[in-house]
């Protein structure tokens, strides 16, 4: 065969990848889990379509909101450790006062934004830039719900948690990242991190690529290679962490969404709730995070159409006994309370799904998802 020959056959080959690849259908897992055991139930597509590699179920993934009960846990931790309280005033941490403009009395607590009740609203950039100062941005009166006091009404926000963000590091002098993995990611033997600052090489090379529904790159493009600035960086594109000063900012790790983990960590997660040991957090612990704080009365709060209708802290609570009929919040269809977390962003949707009265949960995200899916939160994972 002339050199002609085999470049054609190569040619083709190449093509036939390319199409392959193309066609291939959206990065997808599903895994199901007791309080022992875990199994992959559903799995497909490609962590990367330009390297051709195969989705595998330790593939890390941006979670989206997911992330915020994940920052709840190490919240947990650390106000057991008697580092922070649930019900204090945060100010005492910043070290400036944080009040709503249109209550200046009312104390701003870690109850009250893990819960979405503090009053504030994402009409503001929640992405703040490594050298934004939250003293200032918060100032802003679009940052605040004009008509209801912080405590007693639910609005979910994404900007509560650089605030949380803020006041963790105030109150331990580290790093948001580092106390994630100190609290969270190496107690429970995860290989995680935000904003990709801290997991190790083998999960930058495995990292699964966000692409939208029209198949264009949304994040994570890495194929192996570190960001250059995998943080939010200053206004000026500047990426100097030299330059970041703890307790001030809070954004730039999103804490709000920014978690990479793969499902089977996710699910290991979701075991630790179901053991409920007292050997990562308290029995009563656990019992905060996934008792409803706010349940909706059909006045009470902002339920995005009935699909929030009780929420624990960082925790959606599916389902729960005696919410209106307006309530929209069953995406499994039988009627059986749960409790967890979805996340969606950057075309992804995903789930953390854990039925106590059953001892079993279900762990998923899917890629390419477009806009407005009729399928919702559950795309085709729920049992």
């Amino acid at each position: 065969m002339g050199f002609c020959s085999v470049f054609f056959c190569l040619f083709c080959l190449s093509l036939l990848n390319a199409s392959a690849q193309t066609s291939a259908p959206p990065a997808a897992i599903k895994i199901k889990f007791d309080a022992e055991q875990s199994a992959t139930a559903a799995i497909q597509g490609l962590s990367n379509r330009a390297t051709g590699r195969a989705l595998m179920p330790d593939d890390p993934v941006r979670i989206a909101s997911i992330s915020k009960t994940f920052v709840a846990l190490a919240v947990m931790r650390l106000a057991e450790q008697n580092t922070m309280q649930l019900d204090a005033d945060i100010s005492t941490y910043l070290g400036w006062s944080l009040r709503h403009p249109g209550y200046p009395t009312v104390p701003i607590t870690l109850r009250m934004l893990l819960s979405h009740q503090a009053g504030l609203r994402d009409e503001i950039n929640y992405a703040l830039p490594m050298d934004a100062h939250l003293e200032t941005e918060l100032k802003n009166e679009e940052a605040w719900d004009p008509d209801h006091r912080p405590g007693g009404y639910f609005t979910y926000a994404n900007l509560n948690f650089p605030v949380i963000a803020a006041v963790m590091e105030a109150a331990t002098g580290s790093r948001f990242d580092k106390i994630l993995k100190k609290q969270v990611f190496d107690p429970l033997g995860l290989d995680a991190c935000f904003n990709w600052t801290l997991c190790s090489d083998q999960k930058i090379t495995a990292a699964v690529t966000l692409y939208r529904a029209n198949g264009d790159v949304a994040r994570d493009d890495l194929r192996g290679i570190r960001e250059a600035c995998p943080v939010v960086p200053a206004s000026d594109g500047g990426c100097d962490m030299a330059r970041y000063r703890l307790g001030q900012t809070g954004s730039v790790f999103s804490p709000q969404g920014g978690l990479r983990i793969s499902a089977v960590d996710l699910a290991k997660v979701g075991q630790m709730f179901l053991r409920n040991d007292d050997t990562f957090l308290s029995r009563k612990s656990i019992t905060t995070m996934t008792s409803p704080v706010w349940q909706y009365d059909g006045k009470n709060g902002d339920s995005a159409d009935g699909y929030f209708c009780a929420y624990g802290l960082a925790v959606h609570i599916l389902a729960a006994p005696g919410r209106p009929a307006s309530c929209k919040d069953d995406p499994f269809g039988d009627g059986e309370m749960r409790f967890g977390h979805s996340g969606e962003a950057y075309a992804l949707k995903s789930g953390l799904w854990i039925n106590p009265a059953r001892g079993r949960g279900t762990a998923f995200y899917r890629t390419q998802v477009p806009e407005n899916d009729p399928s919702g939160h559950c795309i085709y994972f729920c049992e």
